[in-house]
């Protein structure tokens, strides 16, 4: 008999610690992270960085300039395509004078006449090539990092710098297979961090449609699912939370 008492006893004290388990994990909201959406900004063809016009942490509004690239050869290559359109202009001033004069033929001017819209047609692809070797912001936002300085060559394709707009930060979490059910697109959540002064309103913007196992950033005190579904949420005050810092989200009272 005091053995079967001990036991309830114990079994009682267990399911008291289980269910405050519980408890706590729901008032601790789910944890997640604050990421950002990079712009980056990189020369169209390769060359060596030339002027660098921004530091890491600047402001930037779109159209600024940022950097230029060395623009030898395509100053060279616009030289060469203008003395090209140069000749046929007179090739076809001159097939229209021996048209006038029996001695050529409308086939010929037809032929100057496509050499010559060729011509124009490169002479308007180097100097677009030309221009972009001066680099502006297309975006309004913070300057991230910069990845080549004055003086180093930028392949093809690689950023010189990464730009963060403030619109183009998100929160992401993830939440168990069971209160997904009971989440949806445009829901409000709040949002509260370590030196945060007050919640911070968001919306969830995004829920994967796929599952995957717990991540192993994600410490949960409640490891009765394995299955975890990614949720994504936006804030209109952006500029109250910083890339990479850890939060917690907070679903309305009557979600939980």
């Amino acid at each position: 008999m005091i053995a079967r008492r001990i036991a309830a006893a114990l079994l009682g004290l267990g399911l008291g610690l289980w269910l405050a388990g519980c408890s706590n994990s729901s008032n601790n909201g789910y944890q997640g992270w604050v990421e950002a959406e990079l712009i980056f900004v990189g020369p169209d063809e390769v060359g060596r960085v030339e002027t660098l016009a921004v530091r890491e942490g600047d402001a930037v509004t779109q159209g600024a300039p940022v950097f230029t690239v060395d623009s030898e050869l395509q100053q060279a290559d616009l030289a060469m395509q203008q003395a090209t359109l140069t000749n046929a202009r007179l090739a076809y001033d001159r097939a229209q004078i021996l048209l006038k004069t029996a001695a050529g033929t409308q086939r010929a001017v037809d032929d100057a006449e496509a050499a010559l819209r060729t011509a124009e047609a490169r002479v308007n692809s180097s100097q677009t090539r030309l221009a972009r070797r001066k680099v502006a912001s297309p975006v309004t936002g913070s300057v991230q990092q910069v990845y080549f300085r004055p003086g180093e060559m930028v392949p093809a394709g690689r950023p010189v710098i990464a730009m963060l707009p403030p619109g183009n930060i998100k929160v992401r979490f993830f939440v168990p297979e069971a209160v997904l059910p009971k989440i949806a697109l445009g829901e409000d959540v709040k949002i509260r961090c370590d030196g945060c002064k007050s919640d911070i309103a968001a919306r969830i913007t995004f829920i994967s449609r796929s599952s995957e196992f717990t991540p192993p950033v994600i410490y949960s005190l409640d490891e009765r699912s394995k299955l975890v579904y990614l949720v994504e949420a936006r804030t209109p005050t952006p500029e109250n939370l910083r890339v990479g810092q850890p939060v917690s989200v907070f679903l309305p009272e009557a979600k939980r």
